[in-house]
């Protein structure tokens, strides 16, 4: 890797961390290519990303970002999982992790908050930011259903009384 190959994997890295909402540190403990491919794709599917990264780089480019703190985590051979959505990342790679015993995770942040592997773990527990949004839509509906069905029940018992008084007569 020549000089300015590295200046730019510290600015595409940099960008990455300026633009995440959480970054988890795993230990590569000898994934295959099909494992690691699977994990690439799983972290696609949830709009996330799992980038291998050489660990003097990657510290370069933490510095300035919120994200600076999980410099101490950066040994060995590791990768960086990242996500816009707070859970994603950490949900992704806690599922591959329980299936997997060569990915190993080290820990991560959310913000400005550093996460020890308890931490990912709890936060890989919470439900996404789209389960979230389902969620509150529902809630949201569910009041105009019920004033809805309220409103139209007692005209629909009106008309019941109506049509059964009519056809005793």
């Amino acid at each position: 890797m020549n000089r300015n190959e590295k200046t730019e994997a510290v600015s595409s890295l940099n960008a990455v961390f300026n633009e995440a909402a959480v970054v988890v540190v795993t230990r590569n403990l000898g994934l295959t290519v099909t494992d690691s491919t699977t994990l690439r794709n799983n972290m696609r599917d949830a709009d996330a990303s799992f980038k291998v990264a050489k660990n003097r780089l990657a510290k370069i480019a933490l510095k300035g970002t919120q994200y600076e703190a999980i410099g101490e985590h950066l040994t060995g051979p590791t990768a960086l999982a990242t996500s816009t959505d707070p859970v994603a990342a950490a949900k992704i790679v806690v599922e591959f992790a329980k299936t997997n015993d060569k990915l190993e995770i080290v820990g991560g942040a959310m913000g400005d908050t550093v996460l020890d592997v308890a931490g990912v773990k709890a936060l890989a527990a919470m439900p996404s930011l789209d389960e979230l949004r389902g969620t509150i839509v529902g809630l949201l509906n569910a009041p105009a259903t019920k004033i809805a069905q309220v409103a139209t029940a007692p005209a629909n018992k009106l008309a019941r009384v109506i049509g059964a008084y009519a056809a005793s007569e």
